[in-house]
């Protein structure tokens, strides 16, 4: 098992084959996809033939960056997980993102998780920035954000080939930036 950070509650590893069970049971319920798809699951084929060997192939071509599973260090349990890839959007970012059980929200796992691969873009990669985005009316997830040091920058739509099949309104999201500098500042 290749581990990339541990905190005081959560160990952040690479992901095997053998997780695709745990991404399916994330993403099957509605409450954890609701900002995400609207609350449609994930189907497995998706996993195996798309998502998991797009990870993979980055934990090869980027070492550092990717998707990580997190797990309680205390039971071992699957509790989601954190990415730091390349931003798809603005490839002069680097971005941040998470999804977890819907069991551990608002216990403070997705703070702290974001605040060790902050940590981990900053002090290991020496990433110059990074960015994080929500939908619009995700108040956990900026409430993380916000938590985390990273700033509010503006409003934007995401376009139909990111989010398909909603309005204008619906894709509306929001952004937020933090740069090492600003990072280091709060470090003190």
């Amino acid at each position: 098992m290749h581990i990339l950070l541990e905190t005081d509650r959560l160990r952040l590893r690479r992901f095997t084959p053998e997780d695709v069970d745990r991404l399916v049971e994330l993403d099957s319920d509605p409450a954890v996809m609701r900002y995400i798809t609207y609350g449609e699951p994930t189907p497995r084929e998706s996993y195996v033939d798309v998502y998991m060997p797009r990870w993979f192939a980055i934990y090869e071509s980027q070492p550092g960056l990717g998707y990580f599973a997190a797990e309680r260090r205390d039971t071992g349990e699957f509790i989601g997980w954190f990415h730091l890839r390349d931003d798809r959007i603005e490839p002069e970012y680097v971005e941040l993102g998470y999804r977890l059980r819907r069991v551990v929200w608002r216990q403070g796992f997705a703070t702290e998780g974001s605040r060790a691969v902050l940590a981990h873009g900053f002090m290991t990669l020496n990433l110059p920035q990074i960015s994080a985005r929500t939908l619009r009316g995700n108040a956990g997830s900026r409430g993380v954000m916000e938590k985390c040091g990273l700033r509010y920058v503006g409003d934007f739509v995401y376009a139909q080939d990111v989010i398909a099949g909603r309005s204008e309104d619906e894709r509306a999201a929001v952004k937020y930036v933090i740069t090492r500098s600003e990072w280091l500042s709060r470090q003190g």
